[in-house]
């Protein structure tokens, strides 16, 4: 007997893979990880930022800015309290979309690149939330599977 290809099989596997669960989390907070390991190791750069931004006292600013990233991102990457650091980095993203992507007092291609920036950042923080559900979903599977 001849055997097909089947994508939906294919994807199943990868998928159900239990290391495709880490990798896309990993993915998801890779950038904030980096961000704020970046951060942390150019404290001074950390601060000019938060000045560049207009965001006073720049210090506590480029210190809440490095805490909200890690810490996010290692308890999305844990598989520890998602809803707390998805909502940490989902809340961060549309705050940072909002100062530094402000479309809507722009022109010409500033505009249009800040507007896809503005929506990239809406997406990411959509994902943060589906990370969130399919963390409690998958939790809730566990326990509702566990031996008595």
């Amino acid at each position: 007997m001849k055997r097909t290809f089947d994508p939906d099989t294919l994807i199943d596997r990868i998928l159900g893979w239990p290391g495709a669960w880490f990798l896309a989390r990993l993915a998801l907070v890779g950038a904030y990880l980096l961000g704020g390991l970046v951060k942390l190791g150019d404290w001074p750069g950390a601060v000019a930022e938060q000045a560049h931004f207009g965001l006073h006292p720049p210090a506590l600013w480029a210190a809440l800015t490095i805490l909200v990233e890690l810490l996010g991102a290692l308890l999305i990457l844990l598989d520890r309290a998602v809803w707390l650091g998805a909502g940490m980095l989902g809340v961060f993203t549309m705050l940072a979309a909002v100062i530094a992507n402000g479309f809507w007092a722009m022109e010409g291609p500033e505009r249009f690149m800040a507007t896809n920036a503005f929506f990239e950042h809406l997406g990411l923080a959509g994902g943060f939330v589906l990370a969130a559900m399919l963390s409690r979903q998958r939790r809730r599977a566990r326990v509702r599977f566990q031996p008595a």
